[in-house]
């Protein structure tokens, strides 16, 4: 049983379902509601977790046959057999389904947020266009965006133009952080058909996308922090992460290594995390 536990949890890639979550909670604090509901927050949890980890299986079960051809996922319960395809495709409409109709429970517009995370994660970036387009990663961006809107849609129950702002600053980040891993493991993408910007266009094209994505990303968390009023201190520990990730992406492209490559994708991490960190404690 246990063994069989670490093997799903493998499958929801931890780290990622992680950030994911922790940037809905930070779009709901970012909302700074006049008192903070608990129920709300936790339950917010609960949803982001089941949702983003059932999509996350889902991925994995569609994507079990070009993960074994590569080497850096050959090893994943799925291609490895540890475990059954079918099983998987169970559990990830399971914990997919029963997130999606919690948050339609507590507010329509809310849980239309949270399937059209879904909707576009699965179906229109995984199913649709992963296999067919260089540009799928834009359309994933959007699903990432999608956790830290359904949490500030929760706090504000409306759609608002900050919270559509946190949306696009993760849906720029997403190239930045992606793009980057894709020079790295370029030969696993060639070896599963997989079509990449670097691939398709080049590495030159790719670094450039990602200062445009950096520089857009850190412009928009700058003008969110702003207007989510987040205080002095914590606002300049962002505007210099924000401009350091600018920096680092056009030393990406001017003398570019595959060190500097890989400390742009862990500074783009940090930078995420840090900010929306950030977000959440101020909504205290």
């Amino acid at each position: 049983m246990i063994k069989k536990l670490k093997n799903y949890w493998a499958l929801i890639k931890s780290l990622q379902t992680g950030l994911l979550l922790i940037t809905g909670l930070a779009g709901y604090m970012s909302a700074k509601c006049p008192a903070l509901n608990m129920y709300q927050l936790s339950a917010l949890a609960g949803i982001l977790f089941l949702t983003i980890s059932g999509s996350t299986v889902l991925n994995m079960w569609y994507d079990r046959d070009i993960d074994l051809k590569m080497k850096r996922t050959c090893r994943r319960p799925l291609p490895s057999k540890k475990v059954e395809p079918a099983e998987a495709l169970i559990v990830g409409l399971f914990l997919s389904i029963a997130g999606t109709i919690m948050a339609f429970s507590i507010s329509f517009l809310f849980g239309l947020v949270i399937f059209a995370g879904l909707f576009f994660d699965v179906l229109i970036y995984t199913i649709l266009l992963k296999r067919r387009s260089a540009w799928s990663i834009i359309v994933g961006g959007i699903s990432g965006g999608m956790p830290v809107l359904a949490g500030r849609v929760l706090g504000l129950g409306s759609i608002d133009w900050i919270g559509i702002l946190l949306a696009a600053s993760i849906l720029f980040w997403i190239p930045t952080h992606i793009l980057t891993f894709n020079m790295k493991y370029i030969d696993d993408y060639n070896n599963a058909g997989v079509p990449t910007i670097a691939s398709v266009y080049g590495f030159n094209i790719n670094r450039k996308i990602i200062v445009l994505s950096s520089f857009l990303s850190a412009i928009s968390l700058i003008i969110s922090s702003f207007a989510i009023g987040v205080n002095v201190g914590p606002l300049r520990l962002i505007g210099t992460l924000a401009g350091g990730m600018i920096i680092f992406s056009v030393i990406a492209l001017l003398k570019p290594s595959e060190k500097i490559n890989s400390g742009l994708f862990k500074y783009a991490s940090v930078l995420m995390l840090t900010t929306m960190l950030i977000f959440f404690l101020e909504g205290f």
